[in-house]
């Protein structure tokens, strides 16, 4: 008889992990290509062939007290999944993010004797360094994406590989603004600030009022400023939407704010200057080469209990990348249209060249092919 097909479960918790798992499997389509992958996932690992068994917005959430009022729904989702795994076991067991849920999963499933791997390493570098036994017990090895986490896990001697970042190896050297304004019918000349506020459901409601009301007063110091907000999908596309037209109707009606669903990048690099909240979209802006604010709020309690964890001088990707404070990062009551504007609106008018050239750096090293060294891995350990 046949050998039966490789079976691969990958689980993504949110978009961003969606788009790193997406290259992963057109890698593992190529090399396996009766594989059967399977899991949970977004609308570009669904592209590649993916079959996802639950829907990947119930893992989709951020925040120690905000995991706390989908933890239910959270839970089913875990053990409807092992329940899957364990009636249909994998050859291995991909994580990508979401460690929360992912290293649990891993865990139950490594002590089954199935090999897990766990794709883009918890920030055991900035807070909770003792994570990392938890994580030794649940992973056979570590993708990682930075090459600042590799010493942590030498400490530890946990199995370790950094694969670099699937956005360095999709984003060019040096982006070209003037195709981009082409695709989405901007005007080649005159400001432009693309704004993001998050792609999850909290995100959006903590942040869109305030950049909404930061774009209100960037156009009155600069009137001829075009504003694009790209949504992560049609729903929140609606929800920005109904938000806008409630609250500055004339800017919708007058199309000096834009709406697009997806784009997210093309809009970043057709931009001057980004408005975002901090997570993986600010690594992609760097990578567009584009001037930003970011900024994030969480729940006060979350906060609080993030003051005295956090242990990393910085928490935006650019910064901690270059280990130094290249772009602002705001947090909290910081978080206001006044500050925001007072930070964005010199990004408009100063030279940027030097910032440019130090995002262009960090570019380079993270320029690895990510998807196919992450996929080596994979069956690397699927070998072992």
């Amino acid at each position: 008889m046949p050998d039966s097909p490789l079976r691969i479960a990958i689980v993504a918790g949110e978009p961003s992990g969606d788009v790193l798992a997406a290259g992963m499997v057109a890698e593992l389509r190529k090399r396996y290509p009766n594989a059967i992958l399977e899991g949970i996932g977004g609308d570009n690992m669904k592209r590649m062939g993916f079959h996802s068994l639950f829907d990947m917005e119930t893992l989709s959430v951020m925040g120690l007290v905000e995991v706390l009022r989908h933890l239910p729904a959270i839970l089913k989702v875990k053990n409807d999944l092992l329940a899957y795994l364990e009636k249909f076991p994998p050859d291995v067991y991909v994580g990508v993010d979401a460690p929360d849920f992912n290293l649990r999963v891993e865990k139950v499933l490594k002590q089954r004797g199935i090999k897990t791997v766990h794709y883009v390493s918890p920030t055991v570098w900035a807070w909770r360094e003792k994570r990392i036994h938890k994580i030794k017990a649940a992973a056979s090895r570590v993708l990682g994406l930075f090459p600042f986490e590799a010493q942590v896990y030498e400490k530890y001697q946990v199995p370790y590989t950094f694969v670099g970042h699937t956005l360095a190896d999709a984003i060019e050297l040096a982006p070209d603004q003037v195709a981009a304004r082409a695709a989405l019918d901007l005007p080649d000349t005159g400001p432009v600030m693309a704004v993001l506020p998050g792609s999850r459901g909290g995100e959006l409601k903590a942040l869109l009022p305030v950049f909404v009301a930061t774009i209100k007063q960037v156009k009155q110091q600069l009137p001829a400023c075009l504003f694009v907000i790209p949504a992560a999908n049609q729903y929140r596309m609606e929800t920005i939407q109904t938000y806008l037209k409630e609250s500055v109707p004339e800017l919708v009606a007058g199309k000096q704010i834009r709406l697009t669903i997806g784009n997210a990048r093309e809009t970043m690099v057709a931009s001057d200057v980004i408005l975002l909240a901090s997570g993986t979209a600010t690594l992609e802006a760097m990578l567009c080469k584009r001037p930003m604010v970011s900024c994030y709020k969480l729940s006060s309690l979350t906060y609080k209990i993030m003051q005295r964890l956090y242990k990393a001088p910085y928490f935006s990707l650019p910064n901690l990348l270059a280990n130094e404070k290249l772009v602002p990062e705001l947090l909290q009551d910081d978080v206001n249209p006044e500050t925001l504007a007072a930070h964005l609106l010199p990004l408009f008018t100063q030279d940027n060249s030097a910032l440019i050239a130090r995002f262009t750096e960090i570019h380079k090293a993270l320029k690895l092919n990510a998807d196919k060294m992450a996929t080596q891995a994979v069956v690397e350990v699927i070998n072992e």
